[in-house]
């Protein structure tokens, strides 16, 4: 054997080696930048409860037509692009319909599927089923729709400042 192919043995030997730590502090780097670069997906579980929380007793609100509750829980500057494709330009209009019996339900559910944080933001996304009752519209259907909810934390309190919902049409 020559030098030369001695040299090159020990190389290669020492690579072998070197490689798989190298490899391996190479992988626990890049999960440790990749886990940095996700804020969203690191907010404390709290926060997230305390937003279902504050979508469930929304849902209960506006089941019940509880409005004193909806006050609370909508901002005066709410705006809100309905289910009957027109925009309710504060709380004062949608409250107006609670009042007049145009949103009134037997039933409502809400899946939530996404919630988002940015700053004193979150965003809230899912599906909900709904059962008009009396004057409302679709009256007796059963109807399915997209939502997002808009929250804004304001001192201490969490209040909803957008609001867009949408038929999904049956096929």
């Amino acid at each position: 054997m020559t030098k030369s192919s001695k040299i090159i043995g020990r190389i290669s030997n020492t690579m072998k080696n070197i490689f798989p730590g190298s490899c391996a502090l190479l992988m626990v780097a890049l999960l440790a930048s990749c886990t940095s670069l996700q804020p969203e997906s690191r907010v404390p579980s709290n926060l997230e409860e305390t937003i279902r929380s504050l979508e469930n007793q929304e849902r209960q609100a506006v089941l019940a037509g509880d409005t004193a509750t909806l006050e609370r829980l909508w901002s005066g500057t709410m705006i809100v692009n309905n289910p009957q494709s027109t925009i309710s330009a504060d709380r004062g209009v949608v409250l107006g319909l609670v009042r007049q019996g145009l949103i009134h339900y037997s039933s409502f559910e809400r899946a939530i599927e996404a919630i988002r944080f940015d700053g004193d933001i979150a965003i809230v996304m899912g599906s909900e089923q709904v059962v008009p009752v009396g004057d409302a519209p679709r009256a007796g259907q059963t109807v399915h729709r997209r939502f997002t909810n808009v929250w804004k934390k304001t001192g201490t309190t969490w209040v909803i400042i957008a609001r867009h919902a949408n038929v999904i049409p049956t096929l």
